[in-house]
């Protein structure tokens, strides 16, 4: 591949003016971070309130910040506006900033302008964060000069500023993708699109397809497009648009190529004649079939770069499981807890039912976001005893499962809902938190979910 590097978008905020930053998490911090660094007037606003840590890090850098709420006279005077994913393109103050034709985009967008790393944008509703995280695993462990970013660890823009690497590895969201424009991605690579986040897309499934689309945006010949070929809703948009990357499928129901795919138990890529990859299912320190796309994805990544077979496979057999990503927590009494907090919609619950080969006792329940429980019925009835719910309104999760299992029971905090979960199993059995909802109901995001979860079974 051709390791000439690029600036991904020229700088169009004249130095001196005002920037406005809105959301103050890590991004809008990092974000908040760079723009006083390319000598911009950083103004950052967020709605809710501060972290502690963030409004140190803005103290110690002499950024002027407000919290509980947005001073319109103070962020229309913004030349752009670097926008937090979590808010809404309905809220007032966005409304109002696309009114006065005010530029809003996304902490990525922002950064990008000011590094020529190369970049790999792994975005889709399921597997994001164990593919990113596995890609950057065989990365650096190959030994390549890489950063990790995105809705993962530190954001990309206080990475730009603070670090040199050559290469990103960023999990992208679509919130993140709705935000970016002029970014390009060198390698982009979607896994697969299922129902999600619909309350944002006007619950129009093409809309959210359109806004997992853009991470292929300004791509060009010399770049790389990696899609799963078994996903329908991928190989349908795919269907109504072109695209100027290099196509590199992969697919475990039939063979591929150039791409990857399965023969009998062998993973084999294959993205060129020159650059081949051959490696047994049971390598795999990632099991489960929702693992093995993951994996081949970023095989795929791993020989675009002409990395040496043997590094790819002493990485794909080291990496262990995410955090709340079907992360066992304990067995106690011969039931074994599974915590699988970051599954925030029914295909990530759907995925970790189908990897769970014992009875299931089933901790569901959150914010839903428009979900369509049809798709979890059949292994509900295949595998669950009981379903625990762990959210403020359950009236759904009753509704889809009523006639599935027997027993339904309602809780309203992680300690009551493992302690009821464990209750109800047996010797041999699986308590399995793997909610299918967002978690802000009842916690702060799916990480408190997760962690009060495991306490609660620590204390059992």
């Amino acid at each position: 591949m051709d390791q000439n590097t690029h600036i991904t978008s020229p700088q169009t905020t004249p130095k001196g003016g005002r920037l406005v930053v809105l959301g103050a998490g890590e991004s809008g911090v990092g974000a908040a971070y760079l723009a006083k660094q390319q000598g911009y007037d950083v103004f950052v606003s967020d709605f809710g309130t501060i972290a502690d840590k963030y409004k140190a890090q803005l103290n110690d850098w002499g950024i002027r910040y407000e919290e509980q709420q947005h001073t319109e006279a103070e962020i229309l005077k913004a030349v752009e506006v670097v926008k937090s994913p979590g808010i809404p393109e309905k809220a007032p103050i966005i409304k109002k900033l696309k009114e006065n034709n005010i530029s809003v985009i996304s902490e990525i967008e922002f950064a990008g302008r000011y590094t020529n790393a190369k970049t790999i944008c792994i975005t889709g509703s399921n597997g994001k964060t164990t593919t990113t995280s596995l890609t950057y695993h065989i990365l650096s462990h190959a030994g390549v000069n890489v950063g990790l970013a995105g809705n993962i660890g530190k954001s990309f823009a206080y990475q730009v500023a603070t670090q040199k690497f050559d290469w990103y590895v960023l999990e992208i969201s679509s919130f993140m993708l709705d935000d970016m424009y002029k970014f390009r991605a060198d390698i982009a690579v979607l896994l697969n699109i299922t129902p999600d986040h619909l309350d944002r897309y006007e619950y129009k499934m093409e809309n959210y397809a359109a806004s997992k689309f853009r991470v292929t945006q300004n791509q060009t010949g010399a770049d790389y497009f990696i899609y799963c070929a078994d996903d329908p809703e991928t190989i349908k948009g795919m269907a109504e648009r072109t695209f100027n990357a290099q196509l590199l499928p992969f697919s475990i129901e039939k063979k591929v190529e150039p791409g990857a795919y399965l023969d009998h138990d062998q993973i084999i890529i294959n993205t060129s004649p020159l650059a081949h990859l051959k490696m047994s299912l049971t390598e795999l320190a990632l099991q489960g079939k929702h693992n093995i796309y993951n994996s081949m994805a970023s095989g795929i990544v791993a020989k675009i770069l002409e990395l040496r077979n043997d590094t790819i496979r002493e990485s794909m057999g080291s990496m262990h499981n995410i955090e709340h990503r079907l992360e066992f927590v304990a067995n106690i009494s011969g039931i074994r807890f599974i915590n699988d907090s970051k599954a925030t919609n029914v295909n990530s619950t759907w995925y970790a039912l189908e990897s769970m080969s014992t009875e299931v006792v089933l901790i569901l329940g959150g914010v839903d976001k428009g979900n369509d429980y049809s798709m979890l019925k059949e292994l509900v009835k295949q595998k669950v005893k009981a379903i625990v719910c762990l959210g403020k309104d359950n009236k759904r999760i009753h509704e889809a499962f009523d006639d599935d299992v027997e027993v339904i029971v309602n809780t309203t905090s992680a300690s009551e809902a493992a302690l009821v979960a464990f209750h109800l199993a047996k010797k041999g059995d699986t308590v399995l938190l793997s909610p299918a909802c967002a978690s802000f109901d009842l916690f702060k995001n799916y990480e408190d979910r997760g962690n009060q979860f495991k306490q609660a079974v620590k204390e059992l």
